[in-house]
């Protein structure tokens, strides 16, 4: 239902970005997570759908950046000034609730982002 798209190999202080394409429902959010090894899958960005309105980690405000394109069905996530620590396998998600305080209620498969230093 999620297809995630858009990582790879990049350099200390790069850009990526992501996408996710797949139906979603209009009120729902849409967001991306990502998993590092050894760690949690953690919350990284969030937007409801309908509304468009954005929220994120902490960690991520002011590098990244969500967006969507309701006639393309896809969420993209443009990261900025990526750093080592951001290297994990992100996953984008969806479900009724805000990402950041609520598990979604769908998964999408993730792709992997590797920055080196």
């Amino acid at each position: 239902q999620l297809q995630a798209s858009g990582g790879g190999l990049v350099q200390a202080g790069g850009s990526l970005r992501l996408s996710c394409i797949g139906r979603g429902r209009t009120n729902w959010h849409v967001g991306w997570f990502h998993q590092a090894p050894g760690k949690e899958r953690v919350f990284v960005a969030g937007i409801t759908w309908n509304l468009g309105t954005t929220y994120y980690a902490d960690s991520v405000k002011g590098r990244f950046t969500i967006s969507r394109d309701k006639a393309k069905s896809t969420v993209y996530l443009q990261m900025h000034s990526l750093k080592p620590e951001d290297t994990a396998i992100y996953y984008c998600a969806t479900g009724p609730l805000s990402l950041s305080e609520s598990p979604p209620s769908y998964w999408g498969q993730g792709t992997q982002v590797t920055v080196s230093s």
